[in-house]
């Protein structure tokens, strides 16, 4: 379980304070499906930074499994998102030079997996979502939604026990978008805790619980 309380993230633009979050407060429980809508700058990819502990709070606190993360050093961060924390990002963030099998793998080489066991593994995640066919294919091989679907494949390597999207389907033409969402809704049912960030009413829709945040205030919307 994830819970944010009373959560501020301010920065500064020059002499100007600029408040992107205000006083956040969720509870993420396990096997939910949320998605967290709202307009460009409207503090939503904060919120998913904030929640998968790539930035801290300026003021507040953000709770793991009941610990504390926001006295936590880089290195204790980095190995809760290792083995905790899945991320899914709009424009993939495959590396060019690696084929499917390669990219899903690169996760569990840094969790310390064996070779031969960590390809194994990453040929599985790969078969099903339905790119067994797709292992040695280069990213540039493949559509905009296969590599996506990679992308949640490895982001699934070190079975995490959140998933986190920002913005997954942004750059997907409709029949590959049908394709991802399809994949997060099996998540979904197999039991894994997603929260997707989006500004498609379409995607926000699939989730079944939905919050949308403007001008930094967080707020449940009926789903």
């Amino acid at each position: 379980m994830i819970e944010l309380s009373h959560v501020w993230r301010t920065y500064r633009v020059g002499d100007t304070p600029v408040i992107a979050l205000r006083d956040a407060n969720l509870t993420i429980g396990a096997a939910e499906f949320i998605s967290l809508a709202g307009p460009s700058g409207s503090g939503k990819s904060t919120m998913l930074q904030m929640i998968g502990l790539l930035d801290r709070p300026s003021y507040g606190a953000i709770m793991l499994d009941g610990r504390d993360t926001v006295d936590l050093t880089d290195a204790e961060r980095t190995a809760v998102r290792l083995h905790t924390i899945g991320f899914v990002f709009q424009r993939f963030h495959l590396l060019p030079a690696l084929t499917a099998l390669e990219n899903v793998a690169l996760p569990l080489e840094a969790a310390g997996m064996g070779s031969r066991e960590r390809y194994a593994r990453a040929a599985r995640l790969l078969t099903q979502i339905g790119l067994g066919d797709r292992l040695r294919f280069w990213p540039a091989q493949l559509s905009g939604g296969q590599r996506q679907r990679v992308a949640i494949a490895r982001a699934l390597a070190n079975d995490p026990q959140f998933i986190l999207a920002d913005e997954p389907t942004g750059e997907l033409h409709s029949e590959d978008k049908r394709a991802v969402l399809a994949v997060f809704e099996a998540l979904h049912q197999q039991g894994h805790t997603i929260v997707v960030v989006t500004h498609d009413p379409e995607v926000a829709a699939v989730a079944e619980r939905r919050l949308e945040i403007r001008d930094g205030r967080l707020r449940e919307v009926a789903a």
